[in-house]
């Protein structure tokens, strides 16, 4: 039993996802992974947010959904994919479903949509 609870205590230290270690970008990193090697974001706001203005490419998938709807992720699960929310706090939980659904290049933007208007990168209106 001592080994069984020291093997599990070594595995949840160690992994990315529990310790909280999910890579992050910056809202530029964000911009020129998008042109330079397709990265996918992931707007994880709700719908509102979403109709009132969001970065152009982007997939639109709330967090609430986002367990539900990760098949439509799959063809990009070994390419980056950048999740992004109003300030980063929903993307990171939503980087991390993404991880433990098999992700391999999984990044949450800092900051969210609020760092990327700050940034002056473009945002698409509806």
């Amino acid at each position: 039993m001592k080994k069984i609870l020291l093997l599990l205590s070594s595995l949840l230290s160690s992994s990315d996802i529990f310790a909280g270690t999910l890579p992050s970008v910056s809202p530029r990193q964000a911009a020129e992974m998008q042109t330079q090697q397709k990265a996918v974001i992931v707007d994880v706001r709700e719908n509102d947010e979403w109709n009132a203005g969001h970065i152009a490419g982007a997939i639109h998938i709330p967090l609430g959904e986002i367990q539900n709807r990760v098949t439509e992720l799959a063809k990009y699960q070994n390419q980056p994919v950048i999740t992004q929310c109003r300030s980063g706090s929903r993307s990171a939980k939503a980087a991390e479903l993404l991880k433990i659904a098999g992700f391999t290049n999984v990044h949450n933007m800092d900051g969210g949509l609020n760092a990327w208007q700050k940034a002056d990168l473009k945002v698409q209106q509806n």
